[in-house]
């Protein structure tokens, strides 16, 4: 008998499709760079991205992936995408990400072994841009508060 794959069993809204890439990571807590590394993606779409680590991720954290792209510019130019999100799920090698914003960047022609820690000011200005969207959500949940009372 042949298993067929029923997508109504899928919980995912969109659909994943496999794709090994190496990528790097930097997770944030509270304004900070608390933890970098290394890892594999498994798949992704543009919903979500898997991928393998040897560290444990905090789930709910907010992510920096950046994914090294198989294509390059002008047939010269190493490209990487850059996701942020926030870490969905985790097991003991494998995470999950959410895309909340993703761009591409042009990469480095060599590759360095050490990943810096360092501020990085489009992930910093993105944190900030989170910030804001919860600040203006939670005023918007008060006045509806005060509204009903």
């Amino acid at each position: 008998m042949k298993l067929r794959f029923d997508r109504s069993m899928d919980r995912r809204n969109k659909l994943r499709f496999p794709f090994n890439r190496e990528l790097r990571y930097k997770l944030l807590e509270n304004d900070t760079i608390i933890a970098a590394g290394e890892g594999e993606t498994i798949d992704m779409s543009s919903g979500g991205v898997a991928f393998r680590t040897n560290k444990a991720l905090t789930t709910g954290s907010l992510i920096e992936l950046s994914i090294s792209w198989p294509a390059l510019l002008y047939d010269s130019c190493p490209m990487r995408l850059v996701v942020f999100g926030r870490v969905a799920r985790r097991s003991d090698s494998v995470a999950a990400c959410t895309v909340e914003k993703w761009e591409f960047r042009t990469g480095s022609r060599q590759t360095n072994a050490v990943i810096p820690i360092g501020t990085d000011s489009r992930l910093m200005r993105w944190l900030e841009y989170r910030k804001e969207v919860l600040m203006k959500a939670s005023a918007a949940a008060a006045n509806t508060a005060a509204a009903i009372a």
